[in-house]
């Protein structure tokens, strides 16, 4: 048998496949359906509903949503098929120590916890980027609002287009024919139900990946002999590994890319997006956001967990036959499909539940993101520049009608991001173009009352030229060959079929053939450090330069500065230094008694 006849064999997903997938889209187009008669009815029954409160139930569920499906919501919104494909793809790859980037997530939970949402929930917005014209002005408000859409939409398609590989992998069918119909259910539900049928539809999203995820795990480990068979081959392959505290930045992975430069990654996911603080602001109260935060941690650290077992498991069903290099599998980020065809691919409806799972994580994501988008676009672009109030049936067509736009145009691109690298490293390289600029200047504006908007607005525009140049030029390399990084041993010995060797002169070591790939030149460019590092140079280069230029202006002054605008600690140092302003000790004057004081105005006269 060869590579190609064995490849056909692997793709055994039935009628009944077919139906639990169908049964999946149909059940997301049901609640979107439920949802939307929902919000007919109360507007039939509550005729004095206003304009603000049919939008606020659109778009933050009217503030009244539940602690669990929001921290459900957030998970799946987060759990893209990115993670679901793309980390096990990186373990299999390159070894465990990404996994080590747990810690700057429970690091962001904190900084969330006690800097960005108390702010952001006493404000009550709708648009994150809200925050920016108060703090600021509106130049960059818009500025802001501009990058999350280009942002998103460098994402979005990404999130598309994973799926499609577990479906073409499983089926072989071609990635633009199924791509289209299954947007088409997420732009319809997203569109007609809102907020509410989009977290609802995450829920049942989040419970089929995590399934799907948790069965592969199960029926793999058993079939290669238990977990202790998984563990040693890792083990002996070096893929599982001791943290790196090499203080080498252009590695990929040491200690301190993954903690210093994974907090800043982490944040600009969750402290400035949209599509995060959207659904911790349809929370009723701050406390139970706060909550939200630590089950969405505690949740996405599982399924990190269960992604990179995953990987491992992997490299112990293919270690005698890695099937990169006979081409079995024509990406890397099919791997995890190739492995479900061939340990499930016997069960009928158990393929259909894995590429239901997969789709579902990149629906989520999807869904989030139009519906973020519809809400930025209606509140920072429409209300900003209409001579009037728009009418309720404007406001309706307007967040529905940039739900069905954007949702095509994302469509569209993936014919671009199939020309590109592994997903993982992809998404994050990319995102830090837009967000890297965004975390400064909110950060700066939370943290720094003297940052100013002219300040902010040219730290941004610098920080989005630096690291558009730096992003760009790294994919270049990556996509040339100039960078290259070296991935853990694999080996063709064991195969029972038959392909084209690709590879050069082998090493044979132990019976093991290992084939390594060329480390990148020594040479150093500023855009070879590691790509996690990406989002903090871009943040701190906002950061700088805006509190540079504001002291250049002179426009360095805190007097104007609203400070519930500011996180709680720089809240209490402004407050303080304006009462200490306020106040004038009077302990010296022996007219008055020791700890007395006058206002300054009394001092004066």
């Amino acid at each position: 048998m060869n590579v190609d006849e064995m490849r056909k064999s692997l793709q055994s997903f039935g009628w009944v496949d077919y139906l639990v997938f169908i049964l999946m889209l149909a059940s997301c187009a049901a609640i979107g359906i439920y949802f939307a008669l929902q919000m007919r009815r109360k507007a039939k029954l509550n005729q004095n509903l206003t304009n603000k409160d049919a939008e606020d139930d659109y778009l933050v569920g009217g503030r009244k949503m539940k602690i669990f499906p929001i921290a459900m919501s957030l998970i799946s919104s987060f759990i893209s098929g990115i993670t679901l494909l793309g980390t096990p793809t990186e373990i299999y790859l390159y070894g465990t120590q990404y996994l080590y980037i747990i810690f700057a997530m429970i690091s962001m939970g904190f900084l969330m916890h006690y800097f960005y949402l108390p702010v952001y929930h006493e404000l009550k917005l709708i648009s994150t980027y809200q925050y920016l014209e108060s703090r600021y002005d509106k130049r960059v408000r818009l500025f802001g609002s501009v990058l999350f859409i280009c942002g998103t939409m460098l994402w979005l398609p990404i999130v598309i287009y994973v799926p499609a590989l577990a479906f073409n992998q499983a089926t072989g069918a071609n990635i633009h024919l199924v791509t289209p119909m299954v947007c088409l259910v997420c732009i319809f539900y997203t569109s007609v139900g809102g907020l509410k049928a989009v977290v609802w539809t995450d829920v049942v999203q989040t419970l089929l990946m995590c399934g799907a995820m948790v069965l592969i795990m199960v029926k793999g480990t058993m079939d290669i002999g238990g977990p202790s068979v998984v563990f040693q081959k890792a083990m002996d392959s070096g893929r599982i590994e001791a943290p790196n505290f090499s203080f080498d930045i252009t590695e990929r992975y040491t200690v301190w890319s993954l903690i210093i430069g994974g907090v800043p990654h982490w944040l600009k996911s969750n402290a400035i997006n949209q599509n995060m603080i959207q659904r911790y602001l349809s929370l009723p109260t701050l406390k139970s956001a706060q909550k939200a935060i630590w089950y969405f941690i505690t949740g996405v650290l599982i399924f990190l967990v269960i992604c990179g077992y995953s990987g491992l498991l992997i490299y112990a069903t293919y270690s005698e036959c890695d099937p990169l290099e006979t081409k079995l599998t024509k990406r890397k980020d099919q791997l995890l499909s190739l492995l479900v065809m061939e340990t499930l691919g016997n069960f009928p409806g158990l393929p259909g539940l894995f590429v239901a799972g997969v789709f579902s994580a990149a629906l989520s994501s999807l869904s989030t993101g139009l519906n973020s988008m519809s809400a930025v676009i209606l509140e920072d672009f429409f209300k900003t520049f209409a001579k009037k109030p728009l009418t309720k049936r404007q406001t309706a067509f307007v967040m529905r009608f940039v739900v069905v736009v954007f949702g095509a145009l994302c469509v569209a691109l993936v014919f671009v991001v199939e020309q590109l690298g592994t997903v993982l490293q992809l998404s994050i390289t990319l995102s830090s173009v837009a967000n890297g600029p965004l975390l400064g200047i909110f950060t700066a504006g939370l943290m720094i009352p003297w940052v100013g908007g002219t300040g902010a607005l040219v730290g941004g525009v610098v920080s989005l030229v630096f690291m558009m140049w730096m992003c760009v030029s790294a994919q270049l390399d990556l996509a040339s060959g100039v960078i290259k990084y070296a991935r853990k041993p694999y080996a063709t010995t064991g195969c029972n079929y038959t392909f084209v060797d690709f590879a050069p002169m082998s090493l044979v070591a132990e019976n093991i053939t290992e084939v390594l790939e060329e480390a990148s030149p020594p040479e150093f460019k500023l855009y070879s450090i590691s790509y996690l590092y990406y989002t903090l140079v871009g943040a701190l280069i906002a950061i700088v330069v805006a509190l540079a230029v504001t002291f250049a202006l002179g426009n360095h002054k805190v007097d104007s500065v609203d400070s519930t605008l500011l996180s709680p600690f720089a809240r209490r140092w402004i407050e303080r230094q304006r009462l200490n302003k306020a106040l004038v000790p009077t302990s010296t004057d022996p007219k008055l008694p020791n700890g007395n004081f006058k206002t300054l105005a009394e001092t004066k006269t």
